[in-house]
């Protein structure tokens, strides 16, 4: 819990980014996490797992951005990102970050580039997913949620929620009543045990009921976890209960058990792959570490050869 607390504290920390980022022996590492610095990286990968039977959804790594100029070019990424998805043909949806949308800067700012990403999505019949950042921004990443999903009547908008915080039963029963597209992680950040769980063993419970209430009550759910005890129990159930494969699908992160997710694709169960990029990769890097400390490794040796 330490090693894994500390990693996360470390991927807000800028010195230390700016020497990890430098380093040559790093980009290798972060390559079996980052699908390229490039959009055109990117659609490679994309088509290479559509071929082997997964469905994607891509991200352009970027957040807390500080400029209205960033948060425009981050829109612009995205509206070229599905326009490129439509044009090949790819079976792919793309997640964003509210942050990297300007959210620090205004929510009116935010919201604006949302909407200019949701019309091209809607237009090429595609999806976008909220990401959920850290819990001070749980709030507010609903509340954006709700105006585009409820009040503007944008049904191409889903939201992630992390079993993590004690606050997500509540916030599954809300988009269950909606019927809205939820992804359900356990989530990534360092929270104090005032709004989340401390336990790993805590955190897996809440994962397995929510995972329940989606699956009977909700709207195509994203099950996204590695956890072979948990997807295992996910089929049991789904079985005992007569429920389909195609009511629900599982997702991954990009280089992560990609045994599984072969054995998953092979069993005839969606799967869809977490599939970031671009040249911001560091913050994204030290949450994976934090997930798996035993490559922390790999990082030192990069720096003390530096």
């Amino acid at each position: 819990m330490l090693m894994r607390n500390s990693l996360l504290w470390l991927a807000g920390n800028s010195t230390l980014r700016r020497q990890v980022m430098r380093s040559r022996l790093v980009r290798p590492l972060a390559g079996r996490f980052v699908a390229g610095e490039t959009a055109e990286q990117a659609f490679a990968t994309v088509a290479q797992l559509n071929r082997q039977g997964a469905l994607v959804t891509l991200d352009y790594l970027g957040e807390n951005v500080s400029s209205a100029e960033e948060a425009t070019a981050t829109r612009q990424m995205y509206v070229g990102l599905l326009d490129e998805i439509a044009r090949r043909g790819l079976k792919c949806n793309v997640s964003l970050k509210l942050t990297a949308l300007g959210l620090d800067i205004s929510r009116t700012l935010c919201e604006t580039n949302l909407r200019a990403i949701l019309d091209t999505a809607q237009r090429h019949d595609n999806f976008v997913r909220l990401d959920m950042e850290g819990s001070d921004y749980t709030q507010i990443t609903f509340d954006i949620f709700e105006q585009m999903f409820v009040a503007e009547n944008r049904k191409n908008v889903g939201m992630v929620i992390q079993s993590y915080l004690y606050r997500s039963a509540a916030d599954i029963e809300r988009l269950n009543q909606l019927q809205a597209r939820v992804r359900l992680c356990k989530g990534a950040y360092n929270e104090p045990p005032s709004v989340a769980y401390p336990q790993k063993s805590d955190v897996d419970k809440n994962y397995i009921a929510l995972t329940r209430r989606l699956i009977c009550d909700g709207n195509y759910p994203g099950l996204a976890t590695h956890d072979s005890a948990i997807i295992d129990w996910v089929k049991q159930f789904t079985r005992e209960q007569q429920i389909g494969r195609d009511r629900f699908e599982f997702q991954m992160l990009y280089g992560i058990r990609r045994d599984l997710q072969q054995q998953l694709i092979k069993e005839g169960h969606n799967l869809r792959v977490y599939v970031p990029f671009g040249e911001a990769w560091y913050p994204y890097l030290m949450r994976r570490l934090a997930e798996r400390p035993a490559n922390l490794f790999f990082i030192l040796k990069s720096l003390r050869h530096k």
